[in-house]
């Protein structure tokens, strides 16, 4: 017989093993439906950009204070128009690119148009970097639309 007060119902440790069980089973069940490949590609691309964009102003800054030659971290960067030009030991030796991690494919200035630098993780998943021209700025593009 049933006191009145009496409710039915789970108790607290129950639900708590439910949520516990369901938790374990999201654990391993998560991976196999999330790819997070795409956002790892983006995410080194920024990377990769602002390792870029952040050398190129020390360089300049040191090439302003300075003069040449510009040397970072014991390191002598070459330089194109007050800054790091669009070679090995320019912006790539500046930003501390490894050609190990990324295919890096350099152009050289010609006809007035700047060197440039790519940096490929695969197709159409880049930074581009090109070096200043007289009395300009260097220029970072980036082309996400192959890195998913």
């Amino acid at each position: 017989m049933k006191r009145a007060n009496q409710q039915a119902g789970f108790t607290i440790i129950e639900l708590v093993m439910v949520i516990v069980i369901l938790g374990i089973l999201s654990a391993f069940a998560l991976p196999r439906f999330a790819d997070f490949g795409a956002d790892a590609r983006e995410a080194s691309l920024d990377g990769v950009a602002g390792a870029i964009k952040a050398a190129a102003s020390i360089a300049h800054a040191d090439f302003l204070v300075g003069g040449l030659p510009v040397e970072l971290e014991g390191q002598t960067i070459a330089m194109a128009n007050g800054y790091p030009a669009a070679v090995a030991n320019g912006i790539q030796l500046a930003a501390g690119i490894d050609d190990n991690d990324f295919t890096i494919t350099v152009v050289a200035a010609a006809g007035g148009n700047p060197g440039t630098i790519t940096v490929e993780i695969q197709t159409d998943c880049d930074v581009v970097y090109a070096e200043a021209l007289v009395n300009g700025a260097f220029d970072v593009t980036t082309d996400k639309t192959g890195c998913t």
